[in-house]
């Protein structure tokens, strides 16, 4: 198991948030379970960026942090969903937010990354 060799700050709700959301896809997945988009392989055609064993990551992870809940149907074949818990409901409007961030930001963000690829 890996131990930090400078320890966190475990008051800081920034440092929090991040260790809950950080991830690539975290965000999108809980955007996509709030769209009543619940199955992993459902997840995964609404973001096809992300490979299925990073969005089954990401998901577990939020499992973890009491997010999601994981609904497991015992049919054949088995079938399994995802639900936001009621603390994963209170990270909507936040979402909400940066989203707006992002498309009022669009034009700007967009040129950015342009000069970043067309340097690399």
């Amino acid at each position: 198991m890996y131990v930090r060799k400078i320890a966190e700050d475990p008051d800081c709700g920034l440092l929090l948030a991040m260790k809950v959301l950080g991830g690539k896809w975290k965000c999108c997945i809980l955007d996509a379970v709030n769209r009543g988009i619940t199955r992993p392989s459902e997840i995964a055609r609404y973001i096809p960026e992300a490979s299925t064993r990073v969005i089954e990551m990401q998901l577990a992870e939020l499992l973890f942090y009491g997010l999601v809940d994981k609904c497991a149907e015992e049919i054949y074949p088995k079938r399994t969903e995802y639900r936001l818990t009621s603390l994963g409901e209170t990270l909507l409007p936040i979402l909400s937010q940066i989203d707006k961030w992002g498309l009022d930001h669009a034009d700007v963000i967009r040129k950015q990354i342009s000069e970043l690829e067309a340097e690399g």
